[in-house]
């Protein structure tokens, strides 16, 4: 089974488009799970037994993980096998953001799909598609592309305009073009577009049809959900 199909299995059994992240910073848990055995890994499993009934995907961010060096990247590792042994038909998403050249991507993807084991994992466009490869090549596994991130200074470069035949485009939008026309060429594409820009998310989506799109930013970081679901 393809992420797509895996995605497309788990929404029409939910009844959700729901992605929750899982962004365990350890000094943001409970104080009374910070000093226990497996903090990060515990906290998740009580987050993924109470909502398992409710979502389509769970998104680890590994920065959270990372941070703590060896026993993060192993609560992560805990936290992944947990899912696909209890709730498998769930789809894991890797928050990442990787995005490198050659032998260096292929060692995340071997990290990221053979190790960890997600479904799909998130990524920078800024290299091209040329350098990408290793990951679209995947064609059971989700590539996630930045498109149009929710952090306020998301405009600096994502805004900018590029000539485009007989009008301009921004380049959050050439983006959108490029993943939907050219990097999907095995059907495992997808696009961040934060909530925090509901009218640039309209776009997006009349630019790429169905596919999917994660949608970060609702909540601590202002995101409406009524524009979001409308966009």
């Amino acid at each position: 089974m393809t992420f797509q199909q895996k995605l497309d299995a788990i929404v029409e059994q939910q009844n959700s488009l729901l992605c929750i992240g899982l962004d365990s910073e350890l000094a943001r848990i409970p104080a009374h799970l910070q000093n226990k055995l497996n903090p990060q890994f515990t906290f998740n499993k009580a987050i993924i037994d109470a909502t398992h009934d409710l979502v389509a995907a769970y998104k680890p961010n590994s920065a959270f993980y990372e941070a703590r060096g060896v026993e993060g990247i192993t609560e992560l590792k805990m936290t992944s096998d947990y899912i696909r042994e209890k709730y498998p038909d769930i789809a894991l998403i890797l928050d990442a953001k990787r995005a490198d050249i050659g032998s260096t991507n292929e060692g995340y993807v071997k990290y990221a799909f053979d190790w960890l084991g997600a479904d799909a994992i998130t990524l920078h466009p800024y290299l091209g598609k040329e350098a990408l490869k290793p990951f679209l090549d995947r064609k059971d596994k989700g590539c996630i592309i930045l498109c149009r991130t929710s952090n306020p200074g998301a405009g600096e470069y994502q805004d900018l305009k590029l000539d485009s035949g007989n009008q301009a485009i921004e380049l959050y939008q050439r983006v959108a073009k490029n993943v939907a026309n050219d990097w999907n060429y095995n059907g495992n594409c997808g696009l961040v577009v934060g909530a925090t820009y509901p009218e640039e998310l309209t776009i997006v989506r009349r630019i790429v049809g169905e596919m999917p799109i994660i949608i970060p930013g609702i909540g601590a970081q202002g995101g409406d959900i009524e524009k979001t679901v409308k966009a």
